[in-house]
């Protein structure tokens, strides 16, 4: 009997030391906020422009140019391969591409599944967590996990189509990781380098991408600016 008592007492022990480690989602984004600005300057955020480098090992590398209204819940993205630059659209409840043919643009609409995609990358792009719960999103601390000798808090975040897991540095609050799932699709992305913007927010300049359909990794170099005006053709179909 004695050992049986024993027994439960480390038992319950070891489960509130678990419990101990699972810090409320709202404080583990508090923290990345904290750590990369603080919330002022995030709520604070109406647009912001992003130009991105893609590289991968056996691949034709490509730019990306980015433009996003987040009041209008509007994106522009224009992808160059080769010198030939693909135009890519989301505004309301419109999607479309611009393909270059010639010297014109052949203007087409984009997949239901392609428009999800690209309003979910409006806030993907800066953080997936940013009005999360607005946007009807549930948040759920699952615990501490040790990444690359990195102790993190991890957070799953569910939506409708789509779902992250998030990884935080326990010390520094910043993200490092994020996997995204969508329609069948894993997309592990790991984060660093981070740079202080001219508006004052931290970013990750470097990020390594993975999916498990091409599972080929992807070296990604951004450049934030953040509230810059954005001409609105850029959201005309």
């Amino acid at each position: 009997m004695k050992k049986n008592i024993t027994l439960l007492a480390v038992l319950l022990s070891l489960s509130l030391a678990s419990y101990g480690q699972k810090i409320p989602v709202d404080t583990i984004f508090a923290n990345y906020y904290k750590a990369t600005g603080g919330e002022k300057l995030w709520d604070s955020i109406k647009t912001y422009t992003l130009k991105q480098s893609f590289a991968a090992p056996g691949s034709t590398p490509y730019d990306a140019d980015i433009s996003v209204s987040i009041p209008e819940n509007a994106m522009y993205k224009s992808k160059t391969i080769m010198r030939r630059s693909f135009i890519y659209g989301v505004k309301d409840k419109e999607g479309w591409i611009k393909v270059p043919i010639g010297s014109k643009l052949d203007v087409r609409d984009l997949s239901p599944a392609e428009q999800t995609n690209m309003r979910y990358e409006i806030y993907d792009l800066l953080v997936p967590f940013k009005d999360y719960d607005d946007r009807g999103f549930v948040a759920t601390t699952v615990g501490q996990e040790t990444l690359n000798k990195v102790l993190t808090n991890q957070v799953e975040l569910q939506g409708k189509e789509i779902k992250y897991n998030l990884w935080f540095d326990a010390k520094t609050g910043l993200l490092v990781r994020k996997k995204e799932t969508m329609a069948g699709v894993e997309t592990t992305t790991d984060l660093s380098n981070y740079v202080k913007s001219k508006y004052g927010i931290l970013y990750p300049t470097k990020l390594v991408e993975i999916n498990t359909v091409d599972k080929k990794a992807v070296t990604i170099t951004s450049t934030l600016d953040i509230n810059k005006s954005i001409a609105e053709e850029l959201f005309v179909r």
